[in-house]
């Protein structure tokens, strides 16, 4: 796939952490809001989903964390529907503020595929773009409660696409250390895996 970095996440997932912890809360001024480039659109244009394969929806992830709740860390993560291109998939990652505190994030998602007894698979996790979408890199955002970053995770799932993993979920957190969510992956075209590929967090757009 285009792009990629041969790397893993553990080494550039940069920091999500408290604003205010170890130094002075940001104020709401020019000097720290943030004017992010809007994600790329997931699929480019000249691609289009493939016929008679509509997105596949996933199930209500595994985990302590609910929609409803909010986990110590103050953030949560979420998993959209996985969409199809051209024996690409390709799926929206959300990190929401649900804390009471502002929330300074810098990096990737930190992602791991795993198998059906929940352990973690041998397949590659890049930052860096892909066909289905553009990552401009890391850019630091404090996110107010209630905000939202995203990030694109993206992969190919083809018998052609060479060698491939098939893996059981996505077990998807903010950053290295913080509390994740399991996403179970439900069809064979959606969880055979090559790489993951994953764009960095950014604020959504407008």
């Amino acid at each position: 796939m285009a792009g990629v970095l041969g790397l893993t996440l553990s080494g550039c997932a940069g920091f999500l952490v408290p604003a205010g912890e170890g130094e002075p809360e940001p104020t709401p001024s020019g000097s720290w809001l943030v004017h992010a480039d809007k994600l790329p659109t997931p699929f480019p244009s000249g691609t289009a989903a493939l016929p008679d394969r509509p997105p596949v929806r996933s199930p209500t992830p595994t985990g302590t964390t609910s929609r409803a709740g909010c986990p110590s860390s103050g953030v949560v993560v979420d998993m959209g529907e996985v969409e199809a291109a051209l024996g690409h998939r390709a799926v929206g990652l959300t990190l929401t503020n649900c804390g009471s505190k502002p929330y300074r994030v810098h990096g990737y998602p930190s992602v791991r595929a795993l198998d059906e007894a929940g352990d973690p698979l041998p397949v590659p996790v890049n930052p860096g773009s892909s066909y289905m979408g553009t990552d401009r890199g890391p850019k630091e955002v404090v996110l107010k409660p209630g905000q939202t970053v995203r990030s694109l995770l993206a992969w190919v799932s083809t018998p052609t696409g060479g060698d491939l993993i098939e893996g059981d979920a996505l077990e998807i957190a903010p950053a290295p250390g913080l509390e994740g969510r399991t996403f179970p992956l439900e069809g064979s075209d959606v969880r055979l895996l090559d790489e993951l590929n994953m764009t960095a967090w950014r604020t959504a757009p407008a």
